[in-house]
C-alpha cells in the first residue's frame, strides 16, 4: 500500500498514474505540478474537513479561523470542553457541531484512532470513519487523502471531480457517484493522485481552486 507524505510521493505517483493511463498526459501537462496539501493527521484535520462540507471555501476558512482563535490547540479534548453554545459563535451549523462532538467523543473514548488510519486498508479506514453519524464518504475520503496520506482514494461524490472528468473526456453529462467510482477504477492504486489531477484540471478550466484542503 502506497502512502503519500511529501511532494516526491506526489510526483512519483503521477508518473505511475500516467503509465497506467496515458490519456491523462495532456491533462498533467496543462495543470503543471500537483499540490501536496497534506495536513497533520488527528482531530483537527478531520474537523477541518467537516467544516468544509457543503459550504464555499471562504465560508469554511472564516469558520475555521474563528475555531482556531478560540484559545487552545484544537483537539478532541479541547472541543468537548467548549461551552455548549460555542458552535454558534464559530458559525457552525448544529448538525456539524454535533458531528464534531461525536468524533471528539469517539477519539477520547478510544473508539477511533485517527492517527492509525494511514496504516489501514482504505476500505477498512473508510468504514471506521463513516461509522460515525455525520461523517459521510466524501468527508472520510478527503481525510484519508490529505491527512492519512492514502494514495488510492477517489471522492467520486465530489461535484467538481465529476465535472472535471466530464470535461476531460468530453462526456455529455456529468457522471454520478457510482459511475465515476467505476470509471476511476482504472487509476488504482493511485486514485488519490488522479483526484488531485482532476481538481487541478477543474481549477485551470473554471479558474477556481476548489480542492478541499487549501
Amino acid at each position: 500500500m502506497h502512502i503519500i507524505r511529501g511532494d516526491d510521493d506526489v510526483r512519483k505517483g503521477l508518473e505511475a498514474l500516467l503509465e497506467i493511463d496515458p490519456r491523462l498526459r495532456q491533462i498533467a501537462s496543462d495543470v503543471g505540478p500537483l499540490p501536496l496539501r497534506l495536513v497533520e493527521p488527528g482531530y483537527a484535520g478531520l474537523a477541518h474537513v467537516v467544516v468544509s462540507q457543503s459550504v464555499s471555501r471562504a465560508s469554511a476558512e472564516a469558520i475555521w479561523a474563528r475555531m482556531l482563535a478560540s484559545g487552545e490547540k484544537l483537539t478532541a479534548e479541547s472541543y468537548i470542553a467548549l461551552h455548549p453554545e460555542a458552535w454558534r459563535e464559530f458559525g457552525l451549523s448544529r448538525g456539524k457541531a454535533e458531528t464534531l462532538t461525536r468524533i471528539a467523543q469517539a477519539v477520547v473514548e478510544g473508539a477511533l484512532d485517527l492517527r492509525s488510519l494511514g496504516e489501514k486498508d482504505p476500505a477498512e479506514a473508510l468504514a471506521s470513519l463513516t461509522a460515525i453519524k455525520g461523517v459521510g464518504p466524501w468527508t472520510a475520503e478527503v481525510y484519508l487523502m490529505f491527512s492519512a496520506g492514502h494514495a488510492d482514494v477517489f471522492p467520486a461524490g465530489d461535484v467538481a471531480l465529476q465535472a472535471a472528468v466530464a470535461m476531460a473526456f468530453d462526456m455529455e453529462t456529468r457522471p454520478q457517484t457510482k459511475a465515476l467510482a467505476a470509471f476511476a477504477g482504472v487509476w488504482a492504486p493511485w486514485r488519490s493522485i488522479a483526484a488531485r489531477l482532476f481538481w487541478a484540471y477543474y481549477a485551470v478550466r473554471v479558474k477556481r481552486d476548489i480542492m478541499p484542503i487549501g
